[in-house]
C-alpha cells in the first residue's frame, strides 16, 4: 500500500473512533455506553498493529489540541489526566495488540483467529489496567478496588465488543485488499 493510501485509511479510521466515541448511551450504572473500545479494537484488526496504533494516537493527538472526540463530546488535555485518561492511553496499546497478527499468513485460518482474539482480550486487559492506575491515583480509590471495580463493570462489555470489532474486520480487510488500500 503507498503511502497515500496509508494515509487516507489511518485517518478514515482515527474518524470512525471519534464518531464512535463520542456516540453514548446512559447506562443504569451511571456509566454511560459508547462504541469507543469496538472503535479502537477495529483499528486495529483493520490496519495491523503499527498503522492502528497511529489512527488512535491521531485520535488522542485530535482529543488533546480541544477537538471533542472523547466520550461524551469531551476534549482538552484535562481528560487526559483525570480518572479517564488511563482507558485513552490504554487505546493505543490495546489497537496494537489487536493488530499483532493481522498479518500472519496461517495455514490453520482458526489459529489465526484464535490468535488475533488472544491478543485483542490482552490489549482490552492492558487498558483496564491503566484504567485501573488511573483512577487510583486521580479518583483515590484504592489500586485493589480499582482493579476489580475496572474488571468487573467493563472488561465483559469490553470482550463483547474487542471480539465483534475481530468478525467484523474480517470482510473489511477482505474488502480493503481487493481495493489495493490494504497492505
Amino acid at each position: 500500500m503507498n503511502k497515500t493510501r496509508k494515509i487516507v485509511v489511518v485517518g478514515l479510521m482515527a474518524a470512525v473512533l471519534s464518531v464512535l466515541s463520542v456516540l453514548q448511551i446512559p447506562g443504569p450504572t451511571g456509566v454511560p455506553f459508547t462504541l469507543q473500545v469496538f472503535a479502537v479494537a477495529l483499528c486495529g484488526y483493520v490496519l495491523g498493529w503499527k498503522l492502528g496504533a497511529l489512527a488512535v494516537v491521531i485520535y488522542v493527538l485530535l482529543g488533546t489540541v480541544g477537538v471533542p472526540v472523547f466520550a461524551g463530546a469531551t476534549a482538552g488535555p484535562g481528560v487526559l489526566v483525570g480518572v479517564s485518561g488511563g482507558f485513552i492511553f490504554g487505546f493505543i496499546v490495546q489497537a496494537a495488540c489487536c493488530g499483532l497478527f493481522v498479518n500472519w499468513k496461517a495455514a490453520n485460518k482458526g489459529l489465526r483467529i484464535l490468535l488475533l482474539a488472544v491478543s485483542g482480550a490482552a490489549g482490552a486487559a492492558i487498558c483496564e489496567i491503566l484504567g485501573a492506575i488511573t483512577i487510583h491515583l486521580v479518583g483515590g480509590m484504592g489500586y485493589g478496588a480499582a482493579v476489580v471495580y475496572c474488571f468487573v463493570s467493563f472488561f465483559p462489555l469490553d470482550l463483547v465488543k474487542t471480539f465483534l470489532a475481530l468478525f467484523i474486520s474480517l470482510p473489511i480487510r477482505k474488502g480493503l485488499h481487493a481495493s489495493g488500500l490494504a497492505g
